[in-house]
């Protein structure tokens, strides 16, 4: 097995030689993260399949509203280099739409589709990046988004409840969970002929 530190340095040069990084973060031996811009993410994604990073281990987003982007987020692993690589890249919230990687990673179907569930995100190139995969029947924003109120949902979906502000304290008069296990399983016993023995 190699040094993983070694690892990490083969990733950070492979990737250097071939994309402008805008940010590099390395979290410990086993993970590092790029930012790069989003005309290079299919490119990156394919170079470092080649390379070994076969399996798409996760595809998510970010919400920035202050900054009008949603941030992409891949996470790349490579069974013989354990490395984890994360690679993220901002794009416009207001027209989210971003190439489906399915060309490259062909089980990202549904993550694309989680991911345009959750936030709204398109993913052109995927036919059923549409389609409901958990919200069903879903009628407002995208829940993931900071925007969506989730108080001003429940409280057009779901009927207004009144809860009691009393709270029953127990006493000692009461009996504790022991003794009613305790009853319980003696009860039980009589039931079925007594103890074992």
């Amino acid at each position: 097995m190699t040094n993983s530190m070694n690892n990490i340095n083969e990733v950070k040069a492979l990737v250097h030689a071939s994309f402008h990084v805008i940010e590099e973060h390395v979290t410990d031996q086993y993970q590092i993260s790029f930012v790069i811009e989003q005309k290079d993410i299919m490119t990156m994604l394919s170079t470092l399949k080649t390379a070994g990073w076969i399996q798409l281990s996760y595809l998510s987003a970010v919400d920035w509203p202050d900054e009008e982007k949603f941030e992409l987020v891949y996470i790349l692993f490579n069974w013989d280099k354990p490395v984890y690589i994360q690679i993220r890249s901002k794009i416009d919230r207001n027209d989210a739409s971003t190439a489906s990687i399915l060309p490259v990673f062909p089980g990202a179907k549904y993550y694309e589709r989680e991911c345009h569930e959750f936030f709204g995100i398109k993913f052109p190139g995927n036919p059923d990046y549409e389609k409901q995969l958990i919200l069903e029947n879903w009628d407002d924003i995208p829940p993931m988004r900071k925007d969506f109120d989730p108080k001003a949902y429940s409280d057009r979906k779901f009927t207004t409840r009144e809860y009691s502000e009393t709270y029953i304290v127990q006493s000692e008069s009461q009996p504790s969970k022991k003794v009613k296990r305790e009853s319980r399983k003696a009860r039980a016993e009589s039931l079925t002929g007594g103890k074992k023995s």
